[in-house]
């Protein structure tokens, strides 16, 4: 009964509809309208007071597990990307996910949608039909709409409208059953602003209420459809968002004949060449159709196909998936990698040969060596060669004291080229096929574990080069020292019994003493013969053991402060990668191999949406191990 008396009160519009905003509204003309009585100006203020408020219980929007999986996924990448990307990267991510935890704290009772168009397209006209009451104004005056104005269909609506920062003035409810069709139940309707205007705040509250709708019913009329500016700075970058998106031709009451079905296939055409995927033939997709606001006709069309849409309470969900699929597009320059990466073995035994040859790992297998077979030669060479060194040693006595010879500095400066051109080649082979900022990161962790390298190295070379002072003597060494001492002593013998025949001590026979002489000095230069052949062996054995041990020193030294970090920030990347292809909505992980499969720039839905074949896939791999 309020309502009628409402009703008569106010009378009815220009075009004879009735109609209640739930507070004064504006009419186009109103100077033509008899004056508003006081008392049904306070029960219309009453009606403010409670417009807004859910009389039922509130309902969150529910997201699918899927979609509340990826959710997820992008907040687990972003907390894992926030030491390696800037802030600004990770914006659009951050936004998403605020927009999606803020739409799924509010009504899923209620699918918010934009009207949306360029100056002179007919918005307010349509806004105002599909509302049945005149609503927003409409006029010649340019821009005619200055503010959102939004209408909703049923209560509950203020924590959707307070998020899009629509005052309280600016909010209107049309009567029910104003025998326009069906009730669009769930729907809150905003008139926006031009998208083209001359005014920047204009332009400003259109960008900004675009990030939070469900929807977007983009008006356009016939002479500005192509207009390059609705399609490069909205339609395209939107692509990913067809099926919360309307194209509706307005107007087409001024095209004569069979213009209008000629004008709206050359716009279907240049959606599709937007990227846009068209619904048709019952496929997901942005819904195009065409009709005139003004006379009505088509109205009922986009009537029942909102009704439809408002139903089925799945826009708010999939606006949230069509805002991941644009931010993982963006964001798959810095984590898919286009070849399969990491450390191979060779890389890593390249890595390690670097080092040992930069430590001198050879010549100090090659100097052990030298040293068992001196060490031999002192132990089974002959007392009279021994006699001789000592005797020269004596003459020489600085060359005995001479300290170990040290690198000169050119040689020292080669060899920490050597580390340093190590490490880089390690490096880059560790980043290569990285995103950009993996990759870098891959690199100063390889050259964080380069400072301090030569230095450690060279501390190495000399503590475990030679492990031993002196080589270790094999069993045969006792036998050959009895041996060369037997010799010597034939020679020994040998001389005192000729000496003594020479000065009559004992009966000349030249041939025995001279036979033992002979016979000691030619054995002991053979037993010193047999045990330097002897000691080939083992010298050989002592010398690649001294070589293996210091490759190993040098490998595990450059393992510890290189290749660790170089293969943590791999394992990070890994990590964040797994993430980002959960982030895309596919699971496709392979199994066993390390790699992982992933749909282009938008992923399986996005892919569906686009038209594109969801087998198509590229392959996201790695190893990181």
């Amino acid at each position: 009964m309020q309502d009628e008396r409402v009703q008569d009160e106010r009378g009815e519009g220009e075009d004879g509809r009735a109609w209640d905003d739930g507070l004064i509204a504006r009419r186009v003309n109103d100077a033509a309208e008899p004056a508003e009585p006081a008392e049904a100006l306070t029960e219309h203020h009453a009606r403010v007071d409670t417009y807004d408020h859910d009389d039922d219980p509130h309902h969150g929007t529910v997201y699918e597990p899927q979609l509340r999986t990826r959710l997820d996924a992008l907040r687990e990448l972003v907390g894992l990307s926030r030491t390696r990307l800037d802030g600004r990267t990770l914006a659009e991510a951050g936004r998403v996910l605020d927009q999606a935890a803020a739409r799924r704290g509010l009504s899923d009772r209620h699918t918010v949608v934009a009207i949306a168009g360029a100056t002179g397209s007919g918005k307010s006209t349509l806004f105002n039909a599909l509302a049945g009451v005149a609503i927003s104004d409409t006029g010649v005056r340019r821009p005619t709409t200055a503010a959102p104005l939004a209408c909703s269909w049923t209560d509950g609506a203020a924590g959707l409208l307070d998020r899009l920062a629509i005052p309280g003035r600016l909010r209107r409810r049309p009567l029910q059953n104003t025998g326009q069709g069906a009730p669009l139940e769930g729907l809150v309707l905003v008139d926006l602003p031009d998208h083209d205007s001359a005014a920047t705040e204009h332009r400003e509250h259109v960008d900004r209420i675009l990030t939070l709708v469900d929807a977007v019913i983009w008006v356009v009329d016939p002479e500005k459809y192509a207009d390059a500016v609705l399609h490069e700075r909205y339609l395209r970058p939107l692509a990913g968002h067809a099926e919360v998106t309307f194209v509706v031709l307005n107007q087409t009451d001024r095209l004569p004949g069979d213009a209008a079905d000629q004008v709206l296939d050359d716009l279907r055409r240049l959606l599709d060449e937007d990227g846009i995927a068209l619904g048709e033939h019952g496929e997901p997709g942005a819904t195009v159709l065409s009709l005139s606001a003004l006379t009505g006709e088509g109205v009922g069309e986009l009537r029942e196909t909102l009704g439809q849409f408002v139903a089925e309470r799945g826009a708010a969900a999939r606006r949230i998936s069509a805002d991941l699929d644009a931010a993982a597009a963006r964001l798959r320059p810095l984590y898919a990698a286009g070849r399969r990466v990491g450390l191979s073995e060779r890389a890593r035994e390249e890595f390690s040969d670097r080092l040992a040859d930069a430590v001198g790992a050879a010549a100090a297998g090659q100097a052990a060596e030298r040293a068992w077979r001196r060490n031999a030669g002192k132990a089974c060479g002959t007392p009279w060669l021994r006699l001789y060194r000592w005797y020269e040693a004596q003459r020489a006595p600085g060359l005995r004291q001479k300290a170990a010879p040290t690198a000169p500095a050119d040689e020292e400066a080669t060899a920490r080229q050597r580390v340093e051109q190590a490490v880089r080649t390690v490096g880059d082979e560790a980043a290569s096929g990285l995103p950009g900022p993996w990759a870098q990161a891959v690199r100063e962790a390889a050259a964080r574990g380069a400072q301090g390298l030569p230095e450690a190295l060279d501390e190495l070379a000399a503590t475990a080069a030679v492990p031993a002072r002196r080589p270790p003597r094999p069993g045969w060494w006792p036998m050959a020292v009895l041996a060369q001492a037997s010799m010597t002593l034939l020679q020994i013998i040998g001389g005192i019994w000729l000496l003594g025949q020479v000065i009559g001590v004992f009966e000349p026979n030249l041939g025995s003493p001279v036979l033992l002489m002979v016979a000691g000095i030619i054995g002991g230069p053979g037993v010193e013969w047999a045990c330097r052949m002897a000691a080939r062996g083992p010298a050989r054995r002592y010398g690649l053991e001294a070589e293996r041990k210091l490759r190993e020193a040098a490998a595990g030294c450059g393992r510890a402060r290189v290749l660790d970090p170089v293969a943590a920030e791999l394992l990070r990347y890994r990590e964040v990668r797994e993430q980002y292809v959960k982030v895309t909505g596919v699971a496709g992980a392979g199994h066993g191999t390390g790699s992982m499969s992933a749909l282009g720039p938008v992923g399986a839905a996005g892919a569906r949406r686009s038209g594109r074949e969801p087998g198509r896939v590229t392959e996201l791999s790695t190893t990181g191990r």
